[in-house]
């Protein structure tokens, strides 16, 4: 599997997911510079954390007009797969590409520990050969992650099911004291309703590799290759 990994001024999360994709998981990786108009090929296309832009504006809201962005889109269309980890997910939102946004934490600071999701369902690329009913720990760091949607919105989403996760305590259940937060529904991430685009605020490149005690976030990598492999 091929896997393009995007770097936008500001990303701090690339190297990361490099590492993980190419040392981790041997897969073939290349680093997409945010103003090229090529994508070489890639299988699977990442739009890693960190603070693109400086969040000068609004998080991913300036990110959207890089160029590449055109060939995400063009790419995702055609059926491309597409992860947004982190900054990324709010990319992909702020380019129309998945729906909602995030916005500022409830608590307007930034949070920065580990959390449980809890997958919503298997019938998806990044959540097919999860546990549905296991609490995987996984950090997150981020000061606008709340995801927030219109009620006829979020009705679809469940609906269609398009939610991947949800935040949960380390049993598993699903509570409001669960929400690092604030997102509705306790949602972390989302999908299209055609289930190529992937958007999700923990960061599982950050719970990949047993010398960090936690390899959790492995198992979300490990379930699109088992899928595409298949």
């Amino acid at each position: 599997m091929k896997i393009g990994v995007i770097t936008f001024p500001g990303s701090n999360c690339d190297r990361d997911m490099i590492y993980v994709w190419e040392q981790l998981l041997e897969q073939e990786v290349v680093n997409l510079w945010h103003k090229s108009n090529n994508l070489q090929n890639c299988n699977l296309v990442i739009l890693p954390g960190g603070f693109s832009y400086g969040d000068y504006l609004r998080s991913g809201a300036i990110a959207r007009f890089s160029p590449i962005m055109q060939q995400v889109a063009g790419f995702a269309s055609e059926g491309g797969f597409v992860l947004g980890v982190c900054n990324g997910f709010q990319i992909l939102c702020e380019a129309g590409l998945l729906p909602g946004a995030l916005l500022h934490n409830s608590s307007r600071k930034f949070i920065c520990k580990n959390v449980f999701i809890k997958p919503e369902h298997a019938n998806s690329l990044i959540t097919a050969s999860l546990n549905t009913t296991k609490a995987y720990k996984i950090p997150i760091a981020h000061g606008e992650g709340k995801f927030y949607t219109d009620q006829e919105t979020l009705k679809n989403l469940n609906e269609k099911k398009q939610i991947l996760f949800r935040y949960c305590d380390a049993r598993g259940d699903v509570t409001p004291e669960s929400n690092p937060n604030g997102s509705l529904q306790n949602i972390a991430g989302i999908c299209n309703e055609k289930k190529n685009i992937f958007g999700m605020m923990p960061h599982p490149e950050r719970a990949a590799d047993v010398e960090l005690g936690n390899t959790d976030g492995k198992e979300i990598f490990r379930s699109i290759l088992d899928a595409v492999a298949v």
